[in-house]
């Protein structure tokens, strides 16, 4: 079995942890990994969202994937655009990492003085600081997560950066972040699970992965992509998501944001969830989120 990734430090750690497992489920599976750039990886000199088209991180993995030449994709969830490729399908959900945002170098957005020079990659959270601290400056910053706090670290342009708390804990760098209150700064769709993309036909190999899929975390984010598919949003719109405990009684409940790019407006809705059917609150929260003006939002 070909296994596809990026060839960043996090996407291989990713794929090498999918070999791990398969190798360890008793399906009898062998596994290599084919690394594949992508065009993300290939344009680093500006910020996704000013690139065109969608799945920047996905598609040449996709073609390859389609194409017979690997068997299995392994993608960070929230780079994985909401609609897949005629012929392809998600075939396990391994269990979610938390995914909350960390803040590195600073405990809080709230204690950091204004002024203050805070990197990021991602319009979601270019847009949220703005809204929760106008006085900061945002500063964008691409690379990979150890090259992201290397220069934090060294004070290369920035005092501070946001990054997803499961790449740091994956590369062995949790102690360098923060965890940030979702409620705060609020998660992008699927973040902190992994995505595994297969042929829709592969049969044998759906069946290998099935020891790997996680119900729980599968739920959670059908309702979260759901949100960001109902919206028309892709990969890097300014859209939110988290699924927490309800408040009162069993179950989850699916919070979502939009905030304009300036961080002038921001709207949040949330939904209970129905576990027989995840993708109907995440369509609920879309709802109501465009009764507040989120379709306006977004268009510009």
């Amino acid at each position: 079995m070909k296994i596809g990734t990026r060839g960043s430090d996090l996407a291989r750690w990713q794929a090498q942890w999918v070999q791990q497992r398969l190798v360890a489920s008793g399906s009898g599976a062998r596994a290599e990994i084919v690394v594949i750039k992508t065009r993300g990886d290939a344009e680093v000199d500006r910020p996704l969202h000013e690139l065109e088209g969608k799945g920047f991180f996905t598609k040449e993995i996709e073609d390859a994937l389609l194409d017979g030449r690997i068997d299995v994709a392994v993608h960070s969830l929230k780079d994985l655009p909401t609609t897949l490729p005629p012929g392809l399908a998600l075939g396990a959900v391994p269990q979610r990492h938390d995914p909350r945002e960390a803040l590195v170098n600073g405990k809080s957005l709230m204690d950091l003085g204004a002024g203050t020079r805070v990197g990021t990659s991602s319009l979601r959270r270019v847009a949220q600081v703005r809204f929760l601290r106008p006085d900061l400056e945002v500063v964008p910053l691409r690379g990979n997560v150890p090259t992201r706090v290397r220069k934090v670290e060294r004070h290369e342009g920035l005092d501070a950066a946001l990054l997803a708390i499961a790449g740091l804990e994956r590369l062995g760098l949790g102690a360098k972040g923060t965890p940030i209150d979702p409620l705060e700064v609020m998660p992008a769709p699927g973040q902190g699970a992994l995505g595994i993309e297969i042929r829709a036909d592969d049969k044998a190999t759906r069946d290998a992965l099935r020891p790997l899929h996680d119900p729980a975390s599968a739920l959670a984010v059908s309702a979260e992509r759901a949100l960001l598919a109902a919206l028309g949003g892709g990969c890097q719109a300014p859209v939110a998501a988290w699924v927490a405990s309800r408040e009162t009684g069993n179950g989850k409940r699916l919070y979502g944001r939009v905030t304009e790019r300036d961080g002038a407006v921001q709207l949040t809705a949330s939904a209970d969830i129905d576990d027989s059917a995840p993708e109907r609150a995440g369509e609920v929260v879309a709802r109501l989120l465009e009764g507040q003006g989120a379709a306006s939002l977004l268009a510009r």
